[in-house]
């Protein structure tokens, strides 16, 4: 008794109350996306927000179960339950159905269905975490790096084998957590460099990219290094390794990535040829398009709840699962959707303030961990709808429809809930 007092008493309220919001916004908003003035009953489980109800009353219970679990099985068992999903992941390959491409969903019967990617990201977060805050891991060490590498690396190899490129994408946020743990800062500008050179590769003429990248290595050998020698023989061999990426950008686009989503890539960089250009305005620019209508026509307070035109015709597609912030814009117009924005983000600040007052290393990272992916479902989520990101078909957290990513989120979060409940007693 005096336990679950102790629990009561250390939970961190002012998170839990802001997931409660999020989450019975994103009810009211599904409900709203497919609005049915004959069927208005916010419990109809023949419609989508009923069946979200009932996945919010599922997490409400798995929530409190995990409230009042030891704090200490989660590091105890944080390899185990890695590798519990890893293997889940794997069997989803052979005994998973086909939904839209992927072959990511296990049927759990009564027609509902289960994608372990959601719940994998838990599990991985928890890894991770039990690897970088045992005692003696430096980030500093070669070994360290390539095991974390490792660790993140595997489900989003098994996850791409179930063509859910998407969701496979998301993993790379924990580099984010490894920068925080020591990685140098170095690789992060190094991806970055990457992705500028990929995107420069299909925008800019070869001759004038060569001159870029020798223009860029001719600044770094003048300003940076102490011995010309060394510092000369790094530059050559960085410009060379460019040049050469800049070769296999053209086959990764046309061998490696998918029609769809090379199409998408070109979308988002204004590079339709006539060739692809009725494909793209039937499905991915219409997409966007019309997202970007639906957000537009909202003007500053929006057009009121369930009152939304683009959204009741059904002009905008996903518009309860990928696109849903499209009904928020559209109903609840600009002041609305910055006002979402603005509960993520207080959401987000709050995970790292909880996550900086840590006296254990294993929840610290773990909170970087929740930080750094629900930061990346925000961004790239609501930059799709705004068309500034590729669509890649990634859920907004506890807004979209689904019980398997709402499901998921909530373990994140309430794993770390109990975990900083947890704190006082740990020394």
């Amino acid at each position: 008794m005096r336990e679950q007092r102790s629990i009561v008493q250390n939970i961190d309220w002012p998170l839990l109350v802001i997931y409660i919001a999020l989450v019975t916004m994103g009810w009211l908003n599904i409900y709203a996306a497919v609005y049915d003035p004959e069927n208005i009953s916010l419990f109809d489980l023949d419609m989508q927000y009923g069946k979200q109800a009932m996945f919010i009353g599922i997490c409400a219970l798995v929530g409190t179960v995990i409230l009042f679990t030891d704090g200490k099985l989660f590091p105890t068992f944080s390899f185990w339950i890695y590798a519990f999903m890893m293997v889940l992941l794997v069997a989803t390959i052979f005994l998973g159905k086909e939904v839209k491409g992927s072959h990511s969903w296990l049927n759990i019967g009564g027609g509902f269905s289960l994608q372990p990617a959601e719940l994998a990201k838990f599990s991985t977060c928890l890894a991770l975490a039990r690897y970088l805050g045992e005692i003696n891991i430096k980030m500093d060490k070669l070994q360290t790096r390539l095991i974390s590498a490792a660790l993140i690396l595997l489900p989003v190899i098994i996850i791409l084998m179930q063509n859910e490129t998407g969701l496979a994408i998301v993993y790379f946020s924990f580099v984010f957590v490894l920068y925080r743990e020591g990685l140098p800062g170095g690789f992060l500008l190094l991806g970055f460099a990457v992705a500028l050179l990929f995107i420069l590769s299909l925008l800019v003429e070869k001759t004038i990219l060569f001159a870029i990248i020798g223009a860029a290595a001719i600044l770094v050998f003048m300003f940076f290094g102490k011995r010309r020698f060394s510092r000369l023989l790094r530059v050559a061999a960085v410009a060379g390794m460019a040049v050469a990426f800049t070769f296999s950008v053209n086959y990764i686009f046309t061998k490696v990535l998918k029609p769809h989503q090379s199409i998408r890539i070109n979308a988002l960089l204004g590079k339709i040829d006539e060739s692809n250009r009725k494909i793209a305005e039937k499905g991915i620019l219409y997409n966007v398009n019309q997202s970007k209508i639906a957000i537009g026509s909202g003007g500053l307070v929006g057009k009121g709840w369930t009152k939304g035109t683009q959204t009741k015709y059904d002009f905008v597609p996903e518009q309860d699962t990928d696109f849903i912030f499209c009904t928020v814009g559209e109903e609840w117009g600009f002041i609305g959707s910055s006002a979402v924005l603005l509960l993520f983000m207080t959401l987000i600040l709050r995970i790292i303030y909880i996550a900086e007052r840590q006296k254990a290393p294993f929840t610290r990272i773990y909170a970087y961990g929740v930080a750094s992916i629900l930061m990346f479902h925000l961004m790239v989520n609501v930059g799709m709808t705004l068309g500034l990101m590729p669509v890649i078909g990634i859920p907004l957290p506890f807004f979209s429809y689904g019980g398997s990513s709402l499901l998921g989120f909530t373990i994140l979060l309430f794993i770390l809930i109990r975990l900083d409940s947890y704190r006082m007693q740990i020394l």
